[in-house]
């Protein structure tokens, strides 16, 4: 089991926030019925939401089409929230 360290705990805080918000504001659609409707495990999303677990691509897809985004589009939103200096792997 790999330890997580900051980046990566920033990374899940910062991507299960923003998955929040946009279903809140976007979708409006409570946790429980964007995990049901879109086929995604509510226990999972949950801890994404909450930074508890890392995201699995493919669950990450599901996620942002049922935000109505596109994956990359997605991944662009968590890197402006990032900031562009923003990087897992130390130099």
């Amino acid at each position: 089991m790999q330890r997580k360290d900051e980046k990566t705990l920033n990374l899940r805080k910062v991507m299960g926030e923003t998955i929040k918000h946009l279903r809140e504001s976007k979708i409006k659609l409570s946790c429980n019925k964007l995990a049901n409707e879109f086929d995604i495990g509510n226990g999972n999303l949950n801890r994404i939401e909450n930074g508890v677990v890392d995201c699995k691509f493919i669950t990450l897809w599901k996620i942002s089409e049922a935000l109505g985004m596109k994956p990359s589009e997605f991944v662009k939103v968590l890197e402006d929230k990032l900031g562009e200096d923003f990087s897992l792997i130390d130099e």
